[in-house]
């Protein structure tokens, strides 16, 4: 869906900017207009306010947060990538047969794929799946009342969809292996999920996602054995990151998509803001990925590990694997 005909960029950023600012600030807005409405109007909103978090709250725990946006967005046909059919499809202009079977074999660097290739067409990536996403929204911010809550979590679910591809080629570009996203696989606790949602945390500034990803990374290019890899994704030291984002996920959401949904309820805004929010916000937040995946132990055969990122490979090094369990569900 195209951004509609007359609206300069540069007024759409404005807004999206002005909406993105109240926001911020959701809970209290919410709570000043309640004050103003009738009191039918009130429990209408509240129902329907539940009506969302039920549709939302896909693993049935109460909470929404960074694990219902994942399974929500991997149920939409497209949203899952497989690594080996996307190196094929970005290098074969330009490679040969035998550079692309080593990329997928072993990662893109390894195969002598230039740097500035690799950011070129991860901006490319970006810059594909913001178009696509630039749309979607539009219906949060076209009136419709209580009945319109249905469509609400469709279009969550796209909007993080397209986020995750474009997570899950940026990953395949910077040397990270094959995500397992079967339906089988995909499942709370995860391996799977809990990379996904790191992902999600580095896109969105939340604290330690960085440090663990390039953890990671670093245990992948060192040949960590892949059970260690996991249990440390699972119930050991990454754990407690995966947690963190999920709670601030969940506070995201409450303050956010609440909010979000209340203006709509009494609608006060128009397509037009909706679309431009999601274009002016998932670009971002896929730079800030592309910016950290770019320099890891995977992508660059000269990077420099901090201390932190040192620390949890050593603890992803020295987890403890229970051989008498599953490391994940």
């Amino acid at each position: 869906m195209a951004i509609s005909k007359g609206v300069s960029k540069d007024t759409l950023k404005k807004v999206a900017s002005s909406v993105a600012k109240s926001a911020e600030t959701g809970s209290e807005t919410m709570a000043k207009v309640v004050k103003q409405v009738p009191g039918k109007t009130k429990k209408v909103v509240a129902d329907s306010q539940q009506a969302l978090v039920n549709a939302l709250d896909q693993d049935g725990n109460g909470v929404i947060d960074s694990t219902d946006l994942i399974l929500m967005a991997l149920k939409i046909p497209g949203v899952k990538i497989n690594r080996a059919e996307f190196l094929r499809k970005e290098l074969y202009k330009n490679h040969s047969n035998e550079e692309i079977e080593i990329a997928i074999a072993n990662t893109p660097a390894k195969a002598g794929i230039p740097k500035e290739e690799i950011d070129k067409i991860a901006n490319e990536v970006i810059k594909f799946e913001r178009n696509a996403v630039s749309g979607i929204s539009a219906a949060l911010g076209m009136p419709g009342g209580v009945a319109f809550v249905a469509s609400i979590p469709a279009d969550i679910a796209q909007y993080y969809g397209y986020m995750l591809r474009a997570a899950q080629k940026m990953l395949y570009l910077y040397g990270f292996p094959q995500l397992d996203t079967s339906d089988k696989s995909v499942v709370l606790d995860s391996e799977t999920l809990n990379s996904l949602t790191i992902c999600l945390g580095v896109m969105y500034g939340v604290a330690g996602a960085n440090n663990a990803i390039k953890g990671i990374a670093k245990a992948l290019a060192a040949g960590v054995e892949k059970k260690l890899l996991r249990a440390a994704l699972t119930k050991g030291t990454i754990y407690p990151i995966v947690k963190s984002i999920a709670k601030w996920f969940s506070i995201r959401m409450t303050k956010q998509v609440f909010a979000g949904f209340f203006k709509t309820a009494i609608p006060l805004v128009g397509g037009v803001v909706g679309g431009g929010l999601t274009f002016a916000t998932f670009g971002p937040c896929c730079d800030k990925l592309k910016n950290t995946l770019q320099d890891t132990m995977l992508s660059n055969p000269d990077h420099k590990s901090t201390e932190e990122e040192e620390e949890f490979y050593q603890n992803i090094e020295n987890t403890v694997v229970d051989e008498e369990e599953p490391c994940s569900k």
